[in-house]
């Protein structure tokens, strides 16, 4: 196949599994033993912010103890080849530590805190643990910087119209099932080839579609010897 000019990437937890950060969910629903409800809800932080704070504590810590996989640096090194835009579902920084330039988060960033303020400004973290009783310069509660069950996903819109600049579009590691991110995979102009890498590869009725059913490192290994890279 020939190589595209322009690829967007769209990651999802598939993709950092490979470095040892747990996917969403586990077995029964649980995400480390807890319900949704109880740590990533609007809901869960006004009832109980330590246990949140504490929860994301454990998932901020897993990611500054891990690396980047060979997935996510095949994709740091596409850029040496071609333009690459990554739309990644996931918190953790592993593309961007690998090297990738261009990373759009959609569901949030571990690695920042964000007020409970008007501002709602961000702040960076230089630590992965935060207290409940962390303040802002303003005086406000600092809260986990991440998209919550229940909370509008505002980077949806920076999204979307990147999708229409690919002439190739790769999809990681992602169920395409969980929305509104999974309706990124259906916003290609027509024609658009997309690739799903993903071990139970599901297009769904993608068009364009091909299937890699392998992980990602396999699969990145893989699509870019097709592209002969």
């Amino acid at each position: 196949m020939k190589a595209p000019k322009h690829v967007v990437v769209l990651t999802g937890a598939g993709m950092s599994a490979e470095s040892g950060i747990a996917t969403f969910r586990g077995a029964g629903g649980l995400w480390e033993g807890h319900r949704v409800e109880e740590v990533a809800t609007p809901e869960a932080w006004e009832r109980n912010p330590e246990l949140v704070t504490r929860f994301y504590n454990e998932r901020r810590r897993a990611v500054w103890n891990a690396q980047p996989n060979d997935g996510h640096r095949t994709l740091a090194n596409w850029q040496d080849h071609f333009h690459v835009q990554i739309v990644t579902q996931n918190v953790d920084d592993l593309h961007e530590r690998a090297g990738s330039k261009h990373v759009l988060h959609l569901h949030g960033e571990l690695s920042k805190a964000r007020s409970c303020g008007p501002s709602e400004r961000v702040y960076g973290l230089d630590h992965w643990e935060m207290q409940a009783t962390d303040r802002c310069p303003e005086g406000h509660a600092l809260r986990p910087h991440i998209v919550w069950f229940g909370e509008a996903v505002p980077m949806m819109a920076e999204a979307y119209p990147k999708m229409a600049e690919a002439d190739c579009i790769v999809v990681i590691g992602t169920s395409l099932q969980v929305y509104p991110a999974a309706q990124l995979a259906f916003e290609g102009r027509p024609g658009v080839p997309v690739h799903v890498i993903d071990p139970a590869a599901n297009v769904l009725g993608v068009p364009n579609a091909h299937a890699w059913p392998l992980g990602a490192s396999e699969g990145l290994a893989a699509l870019s010897a097709s592209w002969s890279l």
